[in-house]
């Protein structure tokens, strides 16, 4: 398990391999994490599916309204929708969209990030720019990159549970 500087701005992130530790960034982007951190303490992103698993590019999840896997859970919806929070505006930076690196899911409009988020499985430097960053993996990235592929996936893994370090 990796170092937690800042227990307050971390994320413990319970996969079926084991947990995923994410350094949240607020000094880059303050709306982003205040969002991860508000879903994940109601509770909103645990059994949530990882709709969407591309190999050699991105883990996609964070769908609260259809992806919760435990609740009404259809696969096709999942990754259609956010949570019943307003959208955020882009809060891109100079951060490259380097391998453990969380990005903001959206639309073609940059400013429709709401929850669903990614975590890059490589360096995705095309994304740079275009996409808010906004945290990295600092331990447990093996267990991301054991996701079940596919757009969706047939039998898709979920995020057992999401907390705030300083929750736990």
């Amino acid at each position: 398990m990796a170092e937690i500087k800042d227990p307050e701005n971390t994320i413990l992130m319970e996969l079926k391999g084991g947990t995923v530790t994410i350094e949240l960034m607020p000094d880059l982007a303050p709306k982003h994490v205040e969002r991860m951190k508000e879903l994940a303490r109601a509770g909103k992103y645990d059994n949530v599916a990882f709709h969407r698993v591309i190999e050699g590019f991105m883990a996609q999840t964070g769908d609260v309204a259809n992806g919760n896997m435990e609740d009404n859970f259809n696969l096709r919806a999942a990754g259609t929708g956010g949570s019943d929070l307003p959208n955020l505006p882009a809060e891109f930076s100079k951060v490259p969209h380097a391998r453990g690196t969380i990005g903001a899911a959206r639309s073609a409009n940059p400013d429709s990030a709401n929850s669903q988020f990614f975590i890059n499985f490589k360096d995705n430097d095309f994304l740079n720019g275009q996409y808010t960053v906004y945290g990295q993996v600092i331990s447990g990235m093996e267990h991301v990159d054991a996701l079940t592929r596919g757009e969706p996936p047939a039998n898709p893994d979920r995020m057992i549970s999401v907390k705030v370090a300083a929750d736990a």
